[in-house]
């Protein structure tokens, strides 16, 4: 196990006032080693804390006093402190298998890690949880969980895993759901595998076994030009049909047995089929944003003014991977997004302006800047070259295809780049940077409201 350590003190907060200093090593809190940064933060929240931190070799001793209702005013640089419990299956349709060489050593870490699924959204299969486990989960009430279904057939679900303990490992579902734990469900659909038939047995399953999850997300097959398994393939449009139809109709079963729609389709569904998206009513809240389920709907009614708010968080593909602080919601924010420094804007705001943005991405926003009838601004697609295969969606966009794209556009237009692709250091997942690429950019979140503003700066 590994010592946390401190990345960041607030000036003048509880932490700063007891002298704990950016670098310190926690070794214990209260006297017990925590083992991730959820027994950090609930070791922390008393009003008392008694630290005892490593510094330049000497071990001191803390004392924090913190006022009603005062946060720590400190973040630790890492979610888990003992070892990150990875996974054991084999998936053929594992992206982290499909990943190109050379990459940054964090994003090629396959996790398994309940905490991880409470943490950051990530999906558990369930296969290493264990009895201690579903007791911690319980009694800390680590709620929600995101749990990896893909089918209910036990037979199916272990060849999809390649484990023999998928056949069994969707009892603990059956627990957490019993002692009252959120849990959000996904489906990873394979062309061949677990459509069809399959798909009709697991949402049959579903209903009869599971009704208390809190939602299912139906995701298509990602493939790379890096996948190396023959049996992984992309969706035909007939087959995105097929599956749009078949999600549609078992949201009307939902919906009548349990009064909830529970399944629902990701956004590229719907972009593969060419079909209309659902009106933001159906998405139920908008839950499953991060899960790549509404989003077009939200960034719609946020470009056009219908809520004051960005709905959903925009932590972009991999972000578990390298995000700090641990547990946004649980931090004072001392770290905002985007602290690297952004590239100064040369451009002119009379200049036109052109949003670049996934393929799938400009489907999207492409026609709500047409509406607004000014022909100064323009979307320009970005081909996915990097990844290649049926990689279309905004946060797999990379500097080398960015920078292959800016290099034929104009010099001294405005340059608008979504933050979704970018980590919380200003890289791109093939290590690039803004700076290296040929145009300044602006760098904007990820969001209508956002983008609408940044368009009205040139208006």
């Amino acid at each position: 196990m590994s010592a946390p350590v401190v990345a960041a003190v607030a000036p003048g907060g509880a932490a700063d006032r007891a002298g704990l200093r950016a670098g310190d090593e926690i070794v214990t809190v209260n006297g017990v080693v925590p083992r991730d940064v959820i027994e950090w933060q609930l070791a922390t929240d008393d009003a008392e804390v008694d630290l005892e931190v490593r510094r330049g070799g000497l071990e001191l001793a803390v004392e924090l006093v913190k006022q009603p209702g005062e946060a720590l005013g400190a973040e630790i640089s890492s979610a888990v402190f003992d070892r990150v419990r990875t996974c054991d299956n084999h998936c053929e349709f594992c992206f982290i298998y499909q990943l190109p060489p050379g990459l940054r050593r964090s994003l090629y870490l396959k996790d398994d890690d309940y905490r991880l699924s409470f943490l950051y959204g990530n999906f558990t299969t369930l296969t290493r949880f264990t009895e201690a486990d579903l007791e911690r989960v319980v009694t800390e009430r680590l709620s929600p969980l995101h749990v990896s279904i893909h089918a209910t057939d036990p037979e199916v679900r272990t060849r999809m895993l390649k484990n023999r303990r998928g056949a069994t490992s969707l009892r603990w579902l059956r627990a957490l759901l019993d002692h009252g734990i959120e849990v959000r469900g996904q489906i990873v659909l394979c062309p061949g595998v677990n459509d069809g038939a399959v798909f009709e047995r697991t949402m049959v399953g579903i209903l009869d076994e599971y009704p208390e999850l809190e939602s299912v997300a139906v995701v298509p097959l990602g493939v790379s030009k890096y996948n190396t398994e023959p049996a992984m393939r992309q969706h035909t449009t007939a087959e995105a049909e097929a599956m749009v139809a078949a999600i549609e109709q078992w949201q009307a079963v939902f919906h009548r047995v349990l009064g909830r729609r529970m399944v629902f389709a990701a956004d590229e569904y719907y972009l593969m089929s060419d079909r209309p998206f659902p009106p933001a009513a159906s998405y139920e809240g908008f839950d499953l944003h991060e899960d790549g389920i509404g989003m077009a709907a939200a960034f719609a009614a946020e470009f056009a003014g219908h809520v004051d708010q960005a709905i959903g968080p925009q932590r972009g593909f991999f972000a578990a991977a390298d995000a700090l602080p641990a547990n946004p919601a649980a931090y004072t924010g001392l770290r905002a997004r985007g602290t690297w420094a952004p590239v100064t804007v040369r451009a002119s705001r009379q200049a036109p302006v052109a949003v670049l943005t996934g393929e799938f991405g400009a489907r999207v926003i492409g026609p709500l800047v047409a509406g607004l009838g000014r022909d100064d601004v323009r979307v320009v697609p970005v081909e996915n070259r990097f990844f290649g295969g049926n990689t279309a969606v905004t946060g797999l966009m990379v500097g080398a295809d960015l920078h292959r794209v800016l290099d034929a556009q104009p010099v001294g237009h405005r340059y608008l780049v979504p933050d979704v692709c970018l980590s919380d250091d200003g890289r791109f997942l093939d290590g690039t940077t803004v700076t290296e690429l040929p145009r300044p950019v602006e760098v904007v979140p990820t969001d209508g409201i956002s983008l609408r503003r940044a368009l009205g700066e040139a208006a």
